[in-house]
Parts: C-alpha cells; structure tokens; sequence
C-alpha cells in the first residue's frame, strides 16, 4: 500500500529530502548543545573562567541555536511543501483513477465513501507523511545522539535510561494498543456521516415536503454523536500519554539529582562535575520526550494506515472494462444490434436485469421504448454507451461490437439525457458547451431552440450567461430536462437517447422537441423512453418492454392490435384524458 501511495510524491521527491537532511543537521546541534554547556559549567567551577571566555562560549550557543532554529523552520517550510503536494497529487490520481470507473466500478463504493476517501483519509494521510519525513527522522536520531551523548558524558550513570525507557516503551505500547480500535471504527462511520448530508442535501425539496426536518437531524445527530463518542474514548486513552511522559521525566531527573549529587560529594568531583548532571537531565528529557514524539507517530502511522487502505482500495480497483489494444476510433452510423443479450448489475445476483435480448435498430430510426416501473428500460439503453457491460452475448453500434471501440469514441458518438439531469455549477452557456466545447454562439442558439429552451432563457435577465446555481436549483424541472436536450444536440451524435427526459414537460412541448430531432439530426437514431404513449406513438418502432424483456415490437397502430401490454397502457393514458375532459 505505501508503495502504490508513494507514486504520488513525483516532483515533490526534493522538498522531501531536504527535509530529512534539516532534521539531521537540527539533531545534531540539539544534542551539541547541552555537551557545550555542561563543559562550560565545569570549566567555570573549576577553573574560574574569565568573562571574555564565558561571553565566547555564549556566542557559541547562541550561534548552534540560531542554525538549529533555521534548520527547524527550513524543515517545517520544506516539510508542509512536500506534504500539500504529495496530498495535492494522490487526489488528482484517485479522482483520475474514479472517471475510468464504469458504473459497475462506481456501485461497489458509495458516493460518500468516495468522497471522505478523497478528503478525510487524504487528510490523515498528508499529516502522516508530514510527521513521517519531519518528526520520525528527528525524533529517533535525537534519541539515538542523546543516549550515545549521556553515555560519554554520564557513565553508568545513564543506566537509568535502561529502566526508564522500557517503562515508558511499555505504557505507551498499552495505551496505542487500546486506543487503535476506536481510531479504526471512526474512519468507517464517517462514511455513514457523509452518506446522510449527501441525501439530506440533494432530496431537500423532499424533506421539507414531507416536513422531515427533526427527523433528519436525529439521524444526523445519532451519526456525529456515535463518531463523537469513539473520538472521545480514543482521546481519553491517548491523553494517558502526558502523566506517563511526566512520571517518566521526574523519575530520571529525581534518580539523576540524587545518585549524581552523592557521586559528586563521594568522589570530590573527580567522577563526575555539576556540568555532566546538568546534561544528563538535559538528555534524558530529550529522550523520553521523542520516545513519547514516537508513540504519538506510531498513532498517527495507524489511524492513517486505514485511510492508506482506503485509498488504495480505489486505486488497486480494476474498471470493468478498457479500449481493447487496436481500438476502433470511428463509428460509421448510428445502427444498433442487440444479439442475445443477458445482462445482470452483479455476478452475485440472482436475476438478470435483461434476458435474450435480440433488437436491431437501422440507423437515422426513432425509437420509443415503453413499459412498467422495473421492466428493464433503462438498463437497455445504458449498454449502448457502454455504462455497464453485457453478461452474454453483445452489443453492436455502427456495426462494430461496442467493445472494439475506444471508450471515448463510443460515448462522444452516444449522448444521453438520463432520467435525474444534472446540470452544473456555472453559466447556461458552459453548461451547454460540456456538449461540444467548441460550439459558435449560433449553433449553441440553434440546439436551444430545437430544444424549446431558447425562449425561456432569453427571459432570464443575463440570458445565456445566467449562473446556474449548484444541483440546477434555479431552474425547474422542465427547463433543466430542456437544458439537457439542448447540451446533448450539440454533440451531433450518432445516437441520441432520451431516458424520461421528456416527463417534466407538457405533450406540446414534447412534440415540438421531437419536431426538431427530425428536421436537426435526421440521420441520427433516436431512442426515447418514456411513460406517456403520446410521447412515442409516432417512432418509427415502439419497444415493449416487461419484466427485463422485450414483450413486443411493431408500430403505434400494430402494437395496439398485438400487444395487450401496449393497448392496456394506451387505454388507461387515453381514459384518463377523457375523463379530465
């Protein structure tokens, strides 16, 4: 896992480096330190310095604590540099690595999930590597340089570390053991916590209709109060960290005062000077206090070890499908041949969506699918864009099996308005350029009008430059579907597919938009799903769809003598519409 993240450093291999080298050079120094003032307090004890010597040897500290101090803050600027950018790359490569996904890929990790992957674990991960290449390189060598330092200077009376460190080893070993577990739920709850503002936001109009508001912030409630609590029980533990840390430290200077004060008076001085026991509790501190520096990188190494697996999890994860090795880049027409088609979400389901499917539709056709809530519809028409992948036999578009295409080929010569259309932050014109980029302002114009949206965009103050707010929440419904239509024209595709596009519009604007498919894109075949007969009576061919099935094909006036399905829906539209008369 470290190795797959670590690709993601590329041109920030430098900052983290001089980082490192910062760390050495400041551990150094710290650790000179203490050896330089312990010699000074000897010296003037025993031989009674001059000022000229003692303001030297100040010049001297003064000197190695400015360039420990310009190594410590270069390290820091070179450390958050290197940080932002490693943070900065893994989420451009995990959010590159999510639009190769099919939807088949993309129904394996929830929305949410996706989303606290490439915020919350990217997070804990940056703080990892920033702590990684900065802390855990200064903290052991400081460790290491002050045990060896206390060593030379103290003798075997640095035999106190032996007992010290193990102690405090052992502690923070028990209280990182019991405080991972809590850690590690956490990571998994955020999802849920995700999960319930993204539904809570996007199905607003829905809560607030059915006056839902309480109801959604207990819900919300219960997720932040459920992550508080791990938090908290996590802290508790972690927080043993500091008395453990202080019992420690008073026990080493308590253990150093006494046993070298009577060394000292022992000994007259000959064993051991005033200068040496101010080192020795100088560096035992040092010591004990990176011991602790580590526990804590080790805690935070764990709590980013699950968001490391999170990540890679996304980006070890295999699209469904790729381009094959020589793919074609060219779809002649708009033809489409279904041959025995079976088609599933899953290898674990049970049933198929679709099953032996046989369709072909000659380029430049209207087409109209129609059927029950479940009959398979939409699943139909997302296998000609290649959304999902067929389980048996194939999909053929322009004469050529789907799979033969390059991706990119295939979806630029497919648009398709889906059922939930999704217009983006921005201008109605940017909008309706993710069409075609390069469309001129007439053909932009031209595309709105066959779309029946050119008229009430021209009512907007700003026109085409009007700001669509996030989600389309100042459009309606029937403008944003329009909007949709009109962004989708201006592919000029080879196949155009209205997926219920139409169903926030009224019967005379959806004939006036399927007026213009004719006159616009003649050659292009037209798929329309929809639930009103009156929005496909005129296709050239009408597909019946039920339960994953094709039930029937034919004509408006041939399926209402073949097809009781067709009839049955026909004459409950048409009885309705009598009725309200």
């Amino acid at each position: 896992m470290i190795k797959k993240i670590m690709q993601s450093i590329r041109e920030y291999k430098l900052p983290t480096i001089l980082t490192a080298l910062f760390m050495v050079g400041e551990a150094i120094i710290e650790c000179a330190i203490p050896f330089i003032i312990a010699k000074l307090i000897n010296s003037i004890q025993v031989d009674s310095l001059e000022m000229t010597a003692i303001i030297k040897a100040g010049l001297i500290l003064v000197a190695l604590a400015f360039i420990s101090l310009l190594f410590g803050g270069m390290g820091g600027v070179t450390s958050a540099k290197a940080s932002a950018g490693f943070a900065k790359n893994l989420r451009e490569d995990l959010f590159a690595k999510v639009q190769t996904f099919s939807f088949g890929n993309i129904d394996k990790f929830s929305s949410a999930s996706l989303v606290t992957r490439m915020t919350t674990d990217i997070g804990y991960v940056q703080m990892a590597y920033m702590m990684t290449i900065r802390t855990a390189i200064r903290a052991p060598l400081l460790m290491i340089f002050s045990i060896v330092m206390a060593y030379i200077m103290g003798g075997k009376l640095a035999m106190s570390f032996v007992i010290i460190i193990p102690i405090l080893g052992f502690g923070l070993f028990l209280i990182i053991r019991n405080a991972m577990p809590a850690f590690r739920r956490v990571f998994r709850k955020y999802d849920k916590l995700n999960q319930s503002i993204e539904e809570n936001v996007s199905a607003m109009r829905t809560v607030k209709g059915f006056s839902r508001e309480e109801y959604e912030k207990n819900k919300f409630g219960a997720a932040s109060e459920d992550i508080y609590k791990d938090f908290i029980k996590a802290e508790r533990i972690v927080a043993l960290n500091a008395p453990l840390m202080q019992f420690c430290i008073y026990l080493n200077m308590i253990f150093v005062l006494i046993v070298g004060s009577y060394l000292i008076v022992s000994s007259g001085g000959s064993l051991l000077g005033v200068g040496e026991i101010s080192a020795m509790i100088t560096y035992g501190m040092k010591i004990l206090l990176q011991l602790m520096f580590l526990s804590m990188i080790f805690v935070m190494l764990t709590i980013s070890n699950e968001s490391i697996r999170r990540i890679t999890e996304v980006l070890d994860e295999t699209p469904s499908f790729t381009d094959s090795e020589n793919p074609i880049t060219v779809v002649k027409s708009g033809s489409i041949d279904f041959n025995k088609v079976n088609f599933k979400y899953s290898k674990e389901a049970e049933k198929n969506a679709l099953s032996d499917i046989n369709l072909h539709i000659k380029s430049g056709m209207t087409v109209g699918i129609i059927g029950g809530t479940g009959s398979g519809k939409s699943s139909l028409i997302q296998l000609i864009p290649r959304l999902y992948d067929v389980t048996e036999g194939n999909v053929m578009v322009g004469g050529t099996d789907v799979k033969d295409y390059e991706l990119a080929t295939l979806r630029n010569s497919v648009a398709i308005v889906l059922q939930k259309n999704l217009l983006f932050s921005g201008t109605i014109k940017e909008n309706l350029l993710w069409g075609n980029e390069k469309a001129t302002d007439e053909e932009i114009i031209e595309a709105c009008r066959l779309a029946q949206a050119h008229d009430f965009i021209m009512s907007f103050p700003d026109g085409y430059e009007t700001i669509i707010e996030q989600g389309g929440t100042n459009v309606s419904g029937g403008q944003k579907q329009r909007l949709c239509i009109a962004r989708a024209l201006l592919k000029k595709p080879k196949v155009l597919i209205l997926d219920d596009s139409t169903s926030a519009v009224d019967t005379k604007t959806d004939a006036l938009i399927r007026a213009g498919f004719r006159d616009y894109i003649p050659e292009t075949t037209k798929i329309i799903i929809a639930q009103r007969v009156a929005s496909v009576e005129d296709a050239d061919m009408i597909i019946v769809m039920d339960n994953g099935r094709i039930s029937a094909t034919g004509t408006h006036d041939e399926l209402l003598r073949t097809s009781d399905i067709y009839k049955e829906i026909y004459e409950q539209q048409v009885g309705r519409g009598e009725d309200n008369e």
